[in-house]
């Protein structure tokens, strides 16, 4: 583990926004949109209904955002980001559409969820097509490394996802299995989005590395901040409601510091909220991860990622490609400020 950066540095700029983050790609995005509502046609109806309704319910595209950035701060001139933009946006909306139904999530982004309005059934097989249609548009690209890379990334987001599930309502979850358990489902699909960039620029091996560790610490710091939020002001929490986590019995970073500096009275509280999904002791659990340090805890945490992905760009040529690249790590942990 790097040595914990001086606390000078841990404050990202505030009132960092996301449209000024991806301004230099924004005509690129609005193509990966473009091609993601055509490889949604279907002649099977219900398809064609539950795309268009995800599509509509848009979200941050951070993760498009991040590749297609990366290949342009390589100087990819081709089209075959915007492709590979929409495969990691369509893989990860069928990842949300499966989790969704094991959570038993009604709200999204402030919005029901497929399964809330279509069912359990429709949602887990009209994911299963987003999976499929991914790789079918992956074979257009024609390079076997894409291929490899994300067949190992959907495989690794699947092991990630089953360990969550094997560890709800776990109080005794480590924050070293917590952080192999988000590095598999969430940070590998970042970690993905820079990689591909780096192979469609025909990047040398040190810059496709350092590409890849951007992407992963990235994924990390953005995920360690999204548990952040469940515990925070609801103004904060966009898309969530207070307490999501809890009442799936999801053991968090915050939840993990605090299990380790409570005393013993709040230690109870805390395991017996945990295992039971108590979302009615939200307020009494606020209080403890706060007295505790472990809301400060989880953002050092989270923004030392940050900082670390940021380390892996210092050898590729400035443009405002790159700079957008710094200002997304930034992005993913002043959520939490």
């Amino acid at each position: 583990m790097y040595a914990l950066p001086r606390q000078k540095e841990l404050a990202p700029e505030k009132g960092i926004q996301l449209d000024q983050v991806s301004e230099p790609v924004s005509e690129d995005l609005v193509s990966v949109d473009r091609h993601i509502g055509e490889q949604l046609a279907s002649d099977v109806a219900l398809i064609r209904q539950m795309g268009s309704y995800l599509v509509a319910a848009g979200g941050k595209r951070l993760r498009p955002i991040t590749l297609l950035l990366a290949a342009k701060a390589l100087r990819y001139r081709g089209t075959d980001h915007i492709a590979l933009a929409a495969v990691i946006e369509l893989i990860h909306t069928a990842t949300l559409m499966h989790d969704d139904v094991v959570d038993h999530s009604e709200l999204r982004r402030g919005q029901r969820t497929g399964n809330a309005v279509w069912g359990n059934a429709a949602s887990v097989l009209v994911g299963d097509f987003m999976y499929s249609r991914s790789f079918e548009m992956m074979v257009t690209v024609n390079r076997m490394r894409v291929m490899e890379i994300m067949a190992s990334t959907t495989n690794a987001i699947a092991e990630g996802e089953v360990m969550q599930l094997l560890h709800l309502n776990s109080p005794d979850l480590g924050e070293t299995e917590y952080l192999e358990m988000i590095e598999r489902k969430t940070a590998r699909l970042f970690q993905s989005a820079t990689q591909l960039a780096g192979v469609l620029a025909g990047a040398d091996a040190t810059t496709e590395k350092a590409l890849t560790a951007f992407g992963l610490n990235l994924g990390i710091a953005f995920q360690i901040s999204d548990d952040l939020l469940d515990y925070g002001p609801p103004s904060l929490a966009l898309g969530k409601n207070l307490g999501d986590d809890l009442a799936e019995g999801k053991c968090t970073l915050p939840l993990i510091h605090a299990l380790r500096n409570g005393n013993n009275k709040e230690i109870e509280l805390l395991r017996s909220a945990i295992e039971n999904g108590d979302r009615e002791k939200i307020q009494l659990i606020q209080g403890i991860i706060e007295s505790t340090g472990s809301v400060a805890y989880t953002s050092r945490r989270a923004q030392e990622y940050a900082i670390a992905a940021k380390s892996q760009l210092k050898k590729l040529p400035e443009s405002i490609y790159l700079a957008s690249l710094r200002d997304l790590a930034d992005f993913s942990v002043s959520r939490i400020h």
